[in-house]
């Protein structure tokens, strides 16, 4: 059939979606010459995922001023001692210092501890990937990285703790490994809730699809008795 108006034998074009940036699919060609290699899923991987590691960008860039600064300033020192300037007075006195006091000395104890706490800090942020509120998600695909916010699985748990008849509130704290539960019960008996709330809580964990599936701690109470 023909719209009113439109030429006998005409097509009209059905409305397409355009994806567009890096991630859009090239189109599918048919036949032999457009065969295409399977995509990467879980059958053919162990779905493990690693946590994500932080840039530590503030750390570093701290670090980067304190030493361009501190640099550049015995640099210039040196530089006008070869041009026939006295040394700065910092340097005279730390010199000075440094040639008096002893290894026991309490000033040189807590410096020497200052600076290895520091030292210690920045190789324990070298070695830890950071980020701990983002939740490694199980990998379906190979080339496909993905986070949960533990915020936003806390959300998620709470909002199907609450369906459970009996449950008047729910407090709940995610963590890495564990989630614990905290609830309220205003009626049911309070092993009936607590059984409803294990059953439902494990699907939901279940479903937000992380790679290691944090264990669950449920506690049901009552309410506090008003007056």
């Amino acid at each position: 059939m023909t719209e009113p108006g439109e030429p006998t034998g005409s097509t009209r074009r059905m409305p397409t979606v355009e994806q567009s940036g890096t991630d859009a699919a090239p189109p599918v060609a048919h036949g032999p010459a457009g065969t295409r290699e399977p995509v990467p899923t879980l059958a053919q991987g162990d779905g493990r995922a690693g946590r994500f590691w932080s840039a530590r960008r503030v750390p570093a860039a701290l670090l980067a001023l304190v030493l361009l600064g501190a640099a550049g300033l015995l640099l210039y020192d040196v530089a006008a001692v070869r041009a026939g300037h006295p040394a700065m007075q910092w340097r005279r006195s730390l010199a000075d210092g440094l040639a008096e006091r002893r290894l026991d000395d309490v000033a040189v104890l807590i410096g020497a501890g200052v600076a290895a706490l520091i030292g210690l800090w920045l190789i324990l942020l070298a070695l830890t990937p950071g980020l701990r509120d983002l939740l490694p998600m199980r990998r379906d695909r190979a080339d496909v990285r993905a986070s949960l916010d533990r915020t936003a699985a806390a959300l998620v748990l709470r909002d199907r703790a609450v369906e459970v008849p009996g449950v008047q509130s729910v407090r709940i704290r995610m963590g890495r490994r564990k989630a614990k539960v905290r609830a309220l019960s205003h009626f049911r008996e309070l092993d009936d809730v607590r059984t409803d709330l294990d059953a439902v809580l494990e699907k939901a964990v279940r479903e937000l699809g992380l790679a290691n599936s944090p264990a669950l701690s449920v506690q049901v109470h009552r309410p506090a008795k008003k007056g």
